[in-house]
């Protein structure tokens, strides 16, 4: 037997490694899969040139072995095998990949690459054991050796009698500690969900042997137990399967498997780019918005694969925010990756492929509106909502993208309608696309302010969720056409209004007055030329509408934020007269009509009264 010491920087690295490279110590049994598949990798290359060698994929597997009674784990392929030299270069120095050696030197080809480009994966194994064996032969050797080594101390090798080529890795489990649970990894269904996490889509099977029970011949209560190989990976993922040969069966089944939601996708969208960059992916568009969509729990982001290694769980940067719903897969063999295999770098690859994704999604999106509209309405009122704060976020940046993609109900239609609809029907002489925000359709519905355009014959959209006039704010215009709330102060429309020019400049005193009675609760009294049959109603100056008060003011450690009111008097109306003559003959009672008024308004917009007893007690007066 001879003893080997690792170099002083294979030891620093190794303590490095099992200490802080690799979050999950699960991740070991995925890196010595890992390296089982290359090693078979190699095997079906060699093949390719040796005809001596059949290569039949039934006859290459990997296999997981458990001794629950002595703490071993095992892992075992029918791979290339390693020769003495071999062990040396791959285990002995650690960061030498062998697999990225043979990468390099075959250029592989075919659709088969090398997963282990880093050689530091095998050295996972030290966070879960503390001795870990390797014994191997070569293909084509007669002699086979034994690799041994408790950590960074070093290792032994020495010869050893293995009687048919592949390679053995043996793991003595740490014994558990009040910190770490290293049971875990001697339980068969422990074991079998990592392999489902990680390794689903190896593309050799993965056998295990599972314990079973069973009813003993003749009997009708006795049970016996026995052991079952199982393989137990997936091996061919559906997204490398031609897409005709799928159904939306298939599409359903692998979303319920992968638990990606309890519902039905609403539509699956399969995605094979070759060229420069090679990537597939399955995305899902769901049904139902998650539980725990709107929260900060909710974690965006697609699964990501590296030749059917699973890398990351939810990778971010796959996706935008407003497309954050989307669920699935995204593999590629050509991905650039770190040394532990866990994150990818950021390169240019990812952004590459995170565009094309989006990209996708937009276009999806976008033939769903025009092909299917009624199954586009059931996804607006899931993650419409979504949609508008993404225009909202990031100043704006992402407002060409979405759009075209968003719905607001429509005063005319009774239903949703996109802007290009909206655009596409405006009235002759029509110069804004006009809107009203509030809580309901039914509220909006009912607001004074919408009079004159209704009277116009013009089309409104009913903003009702918190979102939409923050997102309209950011809009600002669309194909030329600035919006125009129904609450500001100029609606752009032409009205008769001398004879109001008239009343307005006779009564300038009235509106003077009751402007001093309310202080700096409105910035002005004016008469209103929008209002038809309502006394009253508020308008507001300035970019702060009413709407946007109250759901600030909603906010968690809202900080007091008010739009600047203005409080509008139809002159047209009985109570109008009612002030004239209270201005003449009762000054007294204008301070208790402008009050009522005044808190008439806030009701109608669905605001708090500051004071309600005195508002009460002013009707009880008045009655």
């Amino acid at each position: 037997m001879e003893k080997k010491q690792f170099k002083a920087e294979s030891k620093r690295l190794l303590d490095l490694m099992i200490n802080s490279i690799y979050t999950h110590k699960e991740i070991f049994l995925r890196e010595l899969i890992s390296n089982g598949s290359d090693a078979i990798d190699k095997i079906y290359y060699k093949a390719l040139t040796d005809e001596n060698i059949r290569f039949d994929k039934e006859d290459y597997h990997i296999k997981i072995e458990v001794d629950k009674d002595n703490r071993m784990l095992k892992v075992i392929d029918k791979g290339i095998g390693m020769t003495k030299e071999e062990l040396e270069e791959n285990l002995g120095v650690i960061a030498q990949s062998g697999s990225f050696a043979f990468k390099e030197e075959n250029e592989l080809k075919d659709g088969f690459d090398i997963i282990g480009q880093f050689g530091v994966g095998f050295y996972s194994a030290f966070m879960v054991a503390d001795k870990v064996t390797v014994i191997s032969k070569a293909y084509g050797s007669g002699e086979s050796y034994k690799w041994e080594s408790e950590g960074a101390e070093g290792y032994t090798i020495a010869e050893y009698n293995k009687d048919d080529y592949g390679t053995e890795i043996i793991l003595k489990i740490k014994e558990s500690t009040e910190e770490e649970d290293y049971d875990q990894f001697l339980e068969d269904y422990r074991l079998r969900s990592i392999v489902k996490k990680y390794s689903d889509f190896i593309r050799y099977p993965i056998k295990m042997d599972i314990k079973k029970s069973r009813l003993k011949e003749g009997s009708t209560d006795e049970y016996e137990d026995y052991v079952e190989v199982e393989t137990v990976n997936t091996m061919i993922p559906i997204w490398r399967r031609n897409k005709n040969e799928l159904t939306d069966e298939d599409y359903e089944n692998f979303y319920s498997e992968k638990h990606f939601g309890f519902d039905k996708p609403l539509k699956s969208i399969h995605m094979s780019i070759e060229g420069a960059l090679r990537y597939n992916a399955i995305l899902y568009i769901p049904s139902k918005t998650p539980y725990d969509f709107y929260t900060k729990e909710y974690e965006k982001g697609l699964e990501l694969y590296s030749s059917g290694v699973l890398i990351m769980e939810k990778s971010p940067d796959l996706l935008p925010d407003y497309f954050s719903f989307v669920k699935g897969v995204v593999d590629s063999e050509d991905l650039s990756l770190n040394i532990s295999r866990e994150m990818l770098q950021h390169t240019r690859q990812l952004q590459l492929i995170g565009k094309k994704i989006e990209d996708k999604i937009k276009s999806e999106l976008t033939s769903l509106l025009k092909n299917d509209r009624e199954k586009y309405n059931l996804f607006f009122e899931q993650f419409g909502r979504q949609l508008k704060f993404g225009v909202y976020n990031d100043f704006g940046m992402h407002k060409e993208v979405l759009q075209d993609l968003l719905l607001f109900y429509s005063s005319k239609e009774k239903s949703m309608v996109t802007l290009e609809e909206y655009v596409g029907r405006m009235a002759e002489g029509q110069k804004y696309i006009y809107y009203a925000a509030g809580e309901s359709i039914d509220r909006v519905d009912k607001l004074p302010q919408t009079e004159l355009v209704k009277d116009k014959g013009y089309e409104i959209l009913y903003l009702t969720d918190d979102i939409d006039e923050f997102a309209i704010k950011v809009l600002m215009q669309y194909k030329d056409n600035e919006f125009k709330s129904v609450s500001t102060g100029d609606l752009g429309i032409e009205t008769e209004e001398k004879d109001g020019e008239k009343e307005t400049e006779e009564n300038k005193d009235l509106f003077e007055y009751m402007k001093e009675i309310l202080k700096d609760k409105a910035v002005d009294i004016q008469p209103s030329k929008r209002l038809k049959n309502h006394p009253v109603c508020l308008t507001a100056k300035g970019d702060l509408s009413i709407e946007m008060e109250k759901i600030l003011s909603q906010m968690p450690d809202a900080q007091e934020v008010n739009a600047e009111k203005v409080l509008e008097i139809n002159i047209h109306h009985n109570v109008f007269n009612k002030l004239k003559e209270s201005y003449k003959n009762d000054k007294e009672k204008i301070k208790l009509y402008t009050n009522l008024l005044y808190n008439q308004a806030l009701l109608i917009e669905g605001l708090p009264i500051e004071d309600p007893v005195e508002f009460t007690n002013n009707i009880w007066e008045l009655m």
